[in-house]
């Protein structure tokens, strides 16, 4: 059966800090309507490869394709224009901001009309309206005003907001850096569901995760990274969670490498 055109894919990507090679030689491939999970030991590149292919890293080498076009990102805001969005670890939010403000950061709702168009006047309950209704869907409304600053929200709380975030504006991919890292089970629960409902909407999902069981409960393919590149990438249904470990650390040789002997 012939596959489909990758909506995102990069070929060969290399990217190195100092002596360090962080991407060496690294093949990717995300299809439409797909949740494909990104697994890998620490110090793996996982994370510079999703740095490149949403913009917060330029390669020194190698293509990155949107549906089938060579695109180059110079930015994560380029990356966002074209329908990308990203969950980073570290979140990138602005604590002292608003809720409601952190979910439109650099894309605010202007009031209609002359207010909007020549004062440039923000429409602040329509930016709240649609954050309370985000949050909402998410399960996340623990939260008591919309308005309160991201700063004093708990870990939790910080996550629900960046992934109510990209789940609202992605258009094309979104990207989630471990979302569940530092949530409870229930808020984890919401998320692993989030996650399949965005992809019943169509929009494909890479979920960058160390977590097995939530990694081989919503993926549809697992891209395996070691050592600065892909080392194979499997479906949950063919393996279990310890031949998933087994390949990313080394013990285990990968079903590719098998094959090609």
């Amino acid at each position: 059966m012939q596959m489909p055109t990758p909506i995102l894919a990069a070929k060969n990507l290399v990217k190195r800090y100092g002596r360090v090679t962080a991407l060496d030689h690294c093949d990717f491939e995300l299809y439409p309507g797909e949740v494909l999970a990104v697994i890998g030991d620490n110090g793996a590149g996982k994370s510079s490869l999703i740095k490149a292919i949403s913009g917060a890293v330029i390669p020194e080498e190698g293509e990155i394709y949107l549906e089938g076009e060579r695109i180059n990102f110079s930015s994560p805001l380029d990356a966002r224009e074209h329908g990308i969005e990203t969950v980073y670890q570290q979140l990138a939010m602005s604590p002292a901001l608003s809720i409601a403000d952190n979910m439109f950061m650099g894309r605010e709702l202007l009031k209609p009309g002359i207010r909007g168009k020549l004062f440039r006047q923000l429409d602040r309950p329509g930016m709240e309206k649609f954050a309370r209704e985000k949050l909402s869907e998410l399960g996340l409304m623990t939260i008591q005003n919309i308005r309160q600053a991201v700063e004093t929200l708990s870990g939790g709380q910080r996550q629900g907001v960046a992934v109510a975030r990209a789940a609202a504006f992605g258009s094309k991919v979104i990207i989630l850096d471990e979302p569940t890292a530092a949530l409870g089970v229930k808020e984890s629960r919401r998320v692993l569901e989030l996650i399949l409902e965005v992809k019943s909407r169509g929009i494909p999902i890479v979920l960058i995760s160390h977590n097995m069981p939530h990694v081989f409960e919503v993926a549809d393919r697992i891209h395996i990274h070691r050592l600065g590149k892909r080392l194979c990438v499997i479906r949950p249904e063919d393996y279990n969670m310890n031949d998933a470990v087994a390949f990313m650390t080394g013990a285990k040789e990968s079903p590719q490498l098998a094959q090609a002997v």
